[in-house]
């Protein structure tokens, strides 16, 4: 298993961006898959993208495609979920999470390793 720890939300403006960032434990991080997901208020948690252990290979879910860059620094143990133009609907708590393994997956079942989440706000 590996730590993960989030960080760079907070409140933006609509049509800002933001770089949230997930710190790993250990030293095997790059024997990892990892994504990020999103819970908004009243829905259930969904994903939005994930990221093969050199960064050769990512998925995005559909509504994110074009705005979100997810993309990870294995020296640095971090993997990093850009987002461009952000609207208000992007409001949501943001989680990373971590697979052990080479293959991608979209589904949280999948993801063994949780980070606490962190929010972020886009007020119009």
């Amino acid at each position: 298993q590996v730590q993960l720890v989030e960080s760079g939300g907070g409140l933006v403006q609509a049509g800002g961006s933001l770089r949230l960032s997930c710190a790993a434990s250990g030293r095997t991080f790059s024997n990892y898959v990892m994504g990020w997901f999103r819970q908004a208020p009243g829905k259930e948690r969904e994903f939005v993208a994930v990221i093969n252990w050199n960064g050769g290979s990512t998925y995005y879910a559909d509504s994110v495609k074009g705005r979100y860059t997810i993309s990870r620094d294995n020296a640095k143990t971090t993997v990093y979920l850009q987002i461009n133009t952000l609207k208000p609907e992007d409001t949501a708590v943001y989680y990373c999470a971590a697979r052990r393994g080479s293959w991608l997956s979209t589904s949280e079942r999948d993801f063994s390793s949780w980070g606490q989440g962190t929010q972020v706000t886009v007020s119009s």
